[in-house]
C-alpha cells in the first residue's frame, strides 16, 4: 500500500506560480509513473501530467505544456508540480497519483494510488 500526500496548493492572482509536492509512504517511486490530475468545480477529472520514475520521461496535457514542469525530488519518494503563468481556467483540486503500469497512463483508471488532494485557487 502506497499513501500520497500532496501540499502546496493555496491561492494566488493569475499569472502567479504554485509549486506543489507529492510526498509517499514508502521510500522510493523507482517502479512508478507518477502523474497530477485536477478536477475544476462541476467537471470530470483531467490528466495534467506525469513523469516515468525509470528514465525520467513526462508529458503534459496541451493545456499546461510550457507552463507546468514536473520533477523529482532528491528524495526518492518525492515529486513536484511546478505550476507558473497560472490562469483562473487552472482553478481545481489537484491530486497526485501512482502507477505501476509500463507505457504512458493518462486514464485516471490507469492509477492505483491516490492523494487526497490540495486546492489550487487562481483569482483573476
Amino acid at each position: 500500500q502506497v499513501q500520497l500526500v500532496e501540499s502546496g496548493g493555496g491561492l494566488v492572482q493569475t499569472g502567479g506560480s504554485l509549486k506543489l509536492s507529492c510526498v509517499a509512504s514508502r521510500r522510493t517511486f523507482s517502479s512508478y509513473t507518477m502523474a497530477w490530475f485536477r478536477q475544476a468545480p462541476g467537471k470530470a477529472r483531467e490528466f495534467v501530467g506525469l513523469i516515468r520514475w525509470t528514465d525520467g520521461y513526462t508529458d503534459y496535457v496541451d493545456s499546461v505544456k510550457g507552463r507546468f514542469t514536473i520533477s523529482r525530488g532528491n528524495a526518492k519518494n518525492t515529486v513536484y508540480l511546478q505550476m507558473n503563468s497560472l490562469k483562473p481556467e487552472d482553478t481545481a483540486v489537484y491530486y497526485c497519483a501512482a502507477s505501476l503500469r509500463v507505457g504512458v497512463p493518462k486514464a485516471d483508471y490507469e492509477y492505483e494510488y491516490w492523494g487526497q488532494g490540495t486546492q489550487v485557487t487562481i483569482s483573476s
